[in-house]
């Protein structure tokens, strides 16, 4: 690992990556409390909260904080999933002890007022509002629900607008003290700075954490295999294309999931995989990149470019904490529904019992190790890496990836396929055009 990882005796974790010469300098402050961990009537929490962060401080005032790095040339933003929310900027490296301050004021005591918090809401319930303009978006929380029933994985991150209006800033006050602790937080620094001075900064940015709070958390419950074909049709007004999204459940990175039969001779590979569900994610990635990376790719060759029964098909693999999540969407005329879901179970059903070949195996590896090393070439991307790996596995993973990557053969993607991507255990959602 080229990087060096601290921790202070308050719990807080220093990741911190030398890159001399950039002139650069990238913070990326993750903290382990993505919507997963809102009870079911505080939906959305967690997103809102993000927004509600950069609302000012009893020091910093409301747009204050945007001010000082935008002044400076330097870029700030934030994101929220599941399993995690973080908070990013970049900027000279000659200005990271002017600009690291005010991130930690604002993580650390935001003040979340009453006036700002009716404000912004109106701006979340907005954002809500749009997602029903989007067919794609619609589809996919649709799927989310079928597959995960009562994991939070099947709730929207964004929460709903039932949920939104039922919360107070007393309310995300609670969840932000209870959740934006030292033990829950990583700060990532990357670019031109020596670690000495990154310790000294970050320990005094982050150093008063608020008295911590203890409003109601969510315990996720297990959520079951998906034993049959799960499948609901949707209908939407002034929709061109129909949609089709498949999902199947994989290992997650705490809690591997998956349909096993003890009886199957990939047994063995079955329980490696327990062990090692990133390896497992690694697989996935490289059967995805067979299936729906580029024009070559399996389905795409065939679907779109030969048979020409889709205007698009796309496969991926999203890593998640509990339970992670394999999918197929395709775009294409309602006409052609069915017959392109059974040459999709079809074609599945080949990678269990015909290995690829090894130069469909090696096109694949070369792609994802490509992307992954396009992926790290800026001080921010690089710093974005190691705070995913560290807060959904281990930063070891974030090195990892493309050895792992190298390392399957194309029987492991035959019995990874077997185990998991069964042409009769999967959810789908079909969408199609309505008045």
């Amino acid at each position: 690992m080229p990087a060096t990882v601290h921790r202070f005796d308050n719990g807080l974790t220093l990741i911190h990556h030398d890159l001399p010469t950039t002139g650069i300098a990238a913070i990326d402050v993750w903290v382990n409390a993505g919507s997963i961990v809102e009870p079911d009537e505080w939906s959305g929490m967690a997103h809102f909260l993000e927004h509600m962060i950069f609302k000012g401080t009893e020091k910093i005032a409301p747009g204050e904080f945007d001010q000082a790095i935008e002044k400076r040339g330097g870029m700030t933003n934030a994101a929220t999933s599941y399993d995690y929310a973080h908070f990013y900027m970049t900027t000279a490296a000659q200005d990271f002890a002017d600009t690291l301050p005010y991130l930690g004021e604002l993580l650390l005591n935001a003040a979340i007022p009453e006036d700002e918090f009716e404000r912004e809401r109106e701006v979340v319930l907005e954002e809500i509002l749009q997602t029903y303009d989007n067919p794609d978006a619609i589809a996919f929380q649709f799927l989310a629900e079928l597959v995960y029933q009562r994991h939070p994985y099947g709730r929207s991150i964004l929460g709903t607008e039932e949920s939104l209006m039922r919360r107070s800033a007393a309310e995300m006050r609670s969840f932000h003290r209870t959740h934006y602790q030292p033990e829950n937080m990583t700060v990532v620094v990357t670019g031109d700075i020596r670690l000495d001075h990154v310790k000294q900064q970050v320990e005094q940015a982050f150093h008063t954490f608020p008295e911590a709070d203890a409003c109601r958390i969510h315990i996720a419950e297990a959520e079951p295999p998906i034993t049959t074909i799960r499948r609901e049709e949707i209908q939407l007004p002034r929709l061109e294309q129909a949609r089709l999204l498949m999902a199947w459940m994989a290992p997650g990175v705490e809690a591997p999931v998956g349909q096993v039969d003890e009886t199957l001779p990939w047994k063995r590979f079955e329980q490696a995989n327990q062990q090692d569900p990133l390896r497992a994610a690694c697989g996935l990635d490289l059967i995805s990149a067979v299936l729906g990376a580029g024009r070559t790719s399996r389905l795409v060759q065939e679907l779109r470019e030969e048979r020409h029964l889709v205007q698009g098909i796309d496969c991926s693999f999203s890593l998640q904490r509990d339970s992670s999540l394999f999918t197929i969407a395709a775009w294409l005329d309602a006409d052609d529904l069915q017959r392109v879901e059974a040459l999709i179970c079809d074609r599945l059903s080949q990678l269990m019992t015909v290995p690829i070949s090894q130069a469909e195996l090696d096109r694949a590896k070369r792609l994802l190790c490509n992307d992954y090393a396009f992926s790290i070439e800026t001080p921010g991307q690089l710093a974005g890496l190691y705070g995913y790996y560290h807060s959904l596995a281990e930063i070891t993973a974030a090195a990892a990836y493309p050895h792992l990557i190298q390392s399957f053969t194309v029987e492991d993607l035959r019995d990874l396929a077997s185990q998991y991507l069964s042409p009769y255990h999967y959810a789908a959602i079909v969408v199609t055009p309505g008045d």
